[in-house]
């Protein structure tokens, strides 16, 4: 009986033990380098998507005493401007959900694109094209503001021709691709690779040609390419019509109507989504080392500490990173586009443009390629009288203080900043792999070389996080989709 007894007691404990070990989960700690978009968007996904993990811990690190990344601010006078990432397009459906959800406040289209602004094509010599200036008399009536737009927009018709609707066809063909990556699950696979994912919406041959010959093939005019889209590709991306396709593609879709940013800044994005999402943020701690040693990763930090996580995510640019990886990483070489954005208020000087008074002077100075023209743009961002404004300058590399001199007959306050803002784009383009050791180690920043937005570190964001659940032991791709599709996720139903 006894015998028994205890027979019967060992089955018992031993199917305990069985149902406790196969029901258990997985509960890994995620450690993420860099807390921009790509990183706080990750968190937001890993904590918001539905799954059979539950995760111990996120941790994001971050070298600096902010978070937000490549989106930043600066004070100007008193008054608040964006540094870096600076507008957001109005079909960027994971941005306009986060605001949603973290409720921020929107700055109108109407107060990044007034009708009353102007815009001009300067060579180093001359105006190019200008639009009409509203006459101080008209500041203020509505209807003469509207009717000077419809004037303006015939005169870039007349310059251009029916090449300005083959460009808005373009730009449309790829925005509509794009909204693929918004599609639920059940139609929307997980990507492992960059190519895969360009391939899946349509947009990867776009990055094996040149902007300058996709445009030529959907029947551009050579004016229209060397002058207007040349000016927008330097303001957004401060390179040429060289860049590739799918990158000039998404540079002429920022310069279109409806453009938004966060009241207050758009770094508030990030701040909101790591808030929400229970991480332990560690500002100011750099991260030097990252070794793998067969089912975890170290991390060990300049400030002297190590921390251990299953799951590793790089949300920065590797770039320019002195990042040391063990074993060693190979990623495809790469170089970052360096913006110096220089903020001054004061006065530009009309001599400088040969004109008579500022008045002249368009409120976005746009620049072809030459090589005489030692700025990609200036443009004003607030007017407070006529010899008081706010302005951003674009270039290249460092303005020396001897040109802004030339350039402004008055400065009150000057402020320079130097951004690694994006990649140099260059087509064919190839790409790094979003999974850069073969077990958990992650690369958001793997897709920047296909265009660099706030949305499109949201896109690769959002993907790398579906990517590491459906890799994850005991997780599956279809369990994410059920379950996500019982809580209904996908993205274009929430707008």
């Amino acid at each position: 009986m006894a015998t028994k007894l205890l027979t019967s007691s060992l089955l018992l404990l031993l199917s305990l033990t069985l149902i406790i070990s196969t029901s258990s989960t997985p509960s890994p700690d995620i450690c993420i380098i860099g807390s921009g978009i790509a990183g706080s968007s990750l968190a937001h996904f890993l904590r918001t998507y539905p799954t059979n993990l539950t995760f111990n811990s996120i941790k994001i690190f971050e070298r600096h005493d902010i978070v937000g990344g490549r989106t930043s601010t600066i004070n100007l006078g008193g008054d608040t401007f964006e540094a870096g990432a600076s507008i957001i397009h109005p079909k960027n459906l994971h941005a306009l959900n986060f605001t949603k959800l973290l409720g921020l406040r929107h700055n109108e289209p109407s107060d990044n694109d007034d009708d009353d602004s102007s815009f001009g094509i300067w060579d180093g010599d001359k105006f190019l094209f200008k639009t009409v200036q509203m006459p101080k008399w008209g500041l203020g009536f509505g209807l003469f503001s509207k009717v000077l737009g419809l004037w303006n927009s015939f005169r870039v018709f007349l310059r251009y021709g029916v090449s300005v609707f083959r460009m808005q066809r373009f730009v449309k063909v790829a925005v509509d691709c794009f909204g693929k990556y918004y599609d639920g699950f059940d139609s929307r696979p997980v990507f492992e690779n960059v190519e895969e994912m360009l391939k899946w919406a349509g947009l990867y041959e776009l990055t094996s040609r040149s902007l300058e010959e996709e445009l030529g093939d959907a029947g551009l005019s050579p004016k229209l390419i060397s002058e207007l889209v040349t000016v927008i590709t330097r303001v957004n991306y401060g390179q040429s019509v060289s860049i590739s396709g799918l990158a000039g593609a998404v540079s002429l879709a920022g310069s279109g109507d409806g453009l938004w940013s966060v009241k207050g800044g758009n770094w508030q994005i990030a701040a909101g989504l790591i808030n929400r999402s229970d991480v332990i943020l560690h500002l100011q701690e750099e991260i030097e080392t990252v070794s793998y040693f067969g089912g975890f990763y170290e991390l060990n930090s300049t400030k002297g500490n190590s921390y251990n996580c299953e799951v590793a995510v790089i949300a920065t640019p590797l770039d320019e990173s002195n990042i040391r990886f063990s074993p060693s990483i190979s990623i495809p070489d790469r170089k970052l586009q360096h913006t110096h954005a220089t903020f001054v208020r004061g006065l530009l000087n009309p001599a400088y443009f040969s004109l008579n008074s500022v008045w002249e002077i368009p409120e976005l100075v746009g620049t072809i390629e030459a090589p005489n023209l030692p700025f990609s743009c200036i443009s004003v961002l607030k007017k407070y009288s006529e010899d008081d404004v706010a302005y951003k300058i674009f270039t290249r590399t460092p303005i020396e203080e001897s040109l802004l001199d030339r350039i402004f007959s008055l400065r009150k306050e000057t402020i320079r900043i130097n951004w690694g803002a994006y990649p140099h784009f260059k087509a064919p383009e190839v790409f790094a792999p979003f999974v850069l050791d073969g077990f958990h180690l992650y690369y958001i920043n793997a897709f920047e070389n296909a265009a660099s937005t706030i949305e499109t570190s949201a896109v690769a964001a959002e993907n790398v996080a579906r990517l590491i659940l459906s890799r994850y032991p005991g997780e599956t791709s279809s369990n994410l989709r059920n379950s996500a599709a019982s809580v209904g996720m996908a993205l274009h139903l929430d707008l």
